[in-house]
């Protein structure tokens, strides 16, 4: 029997193995048994940290599939933006409209490892982004936009990407195989938000690029590895994509509408139009390898 489970294939000698730690330690956590197990197969990212988290859910993956049994909790879950997330507000709502030079200076960072501007920008998309948010798992990075008083304007979010997407697969060209090896090469844009009060023309696009320009510099920074294409899903009921458009991105599909829950054939979301910007010149060549 061979599983494969957040990129791993298991094997009888890694279920094994698995089984074994239960039985000898059963007074361990299941962070102490994840921690454990990273350690005995050397599963690190590129920046040689090790893949706690992704070895987490691959054991309760095994566990809701019935091929272990894990200790109980010692604590609930929680998810650590909702929990540190500040209350929404107060918000400087004063209009801001006009040319984009009114905000100038404008600045973007990168907060996903300040605590502060992270939690304020997940406050805001919490409380006005149409698909709320509800925190980050895996690899991802943060991005604000302030304007030359300090004051919050828009916020991108970029995290994992899908794990399958016919269209961008077939616009990349890769197989299965090199599609396993090489999606963490590969960036989810997930969510994008221009605070409602403030409406400058070709503020949206300007901050699509400003993001993309730092993004696999910034990803190679705190992961150890670039970036080579980045995607996302605009909800066509919604949104025209013209902010997408305008950046250069590329439209390249519509996802069927399908979850991967769906078992059934029938459809449960909102199809969704296909845009991906290649940050590397060679991108094809880099994820085919």
């Amino acid at each position: 029997m061979s599983l494969l489970l957040q990129g791993r294939h298991l094997g009888p000698a890694e279920l094994g193995l698995i089984r074994q730690l239960l039985v000898d330690h059963p007074d361990w956590s299941r962070r102490r048994l994840s921690q454990v197990l990273c350690e005995a197969w050397n599963w690190r990212n590129a920046a040689g940290q090790l893949k706690d988290m992704a070895s987490r859910t691959l054991l309760v993956k095994l566990q809701q599939r019935g091929h272990l049994q894990l200790p109980r909790r010692r604590q609930p879950p929680v998810n650590r933006m909702r929990a540190t997330q500040p209350a929404a507000g107060p918000w400087d709502t004063s209009p801001q409209s006009g040319p984009l030079s009114q905000l100038a200076p404008l600045q973007v960072s990168e907060v996903s490892r300040h605590p502060g501007p992270r939690q304020e920008l997940a406050a805001a998309l919490a409380q006005f982004h149409y698909l709320g948010f509800g925190g980050t798992v895996g690899e991802n990075l943060q991005y604000t936009v302030r304007d030359g008083r300090g004051r919050l304007v828009a916020g991108v979010v970029f995290g994992a990407a899908a794990w399958q997407c016919q269209p961008r697969d077939q616009f990349i060209g890769w197989t299965a195989e090199q599609r396993q090896r090489n999606l963490g090469l590969l960036s989810g844009h997930t969510r994008f938000l221009i605070l409602p009060w403030v409406q400058m023309p070709h503020l949206a696009s300007w901050t699509l690029a400003a993001a993309l320009r730092n993004l696999s510099a910034d990803w190679q920074a705190k992961y150890g590895h670039p970036i080579a294409l980045v995607e996302t899903f605009v909800q066509p009921d919604r949104f025209r994509g013209t902010a997408y458009q305008a950046a250069h991105w590329i439209h390249v599909g519509q996802t069927t509408g399908r979850t991967r829950q769906d078992r059934c054939s029938q459809m449960q979301v909102p199809r969704k139009d296909i845009y991906l910007y290649p940050l590397q010149r060679q991108f094809r060549e880099r994820l085919s390898s």
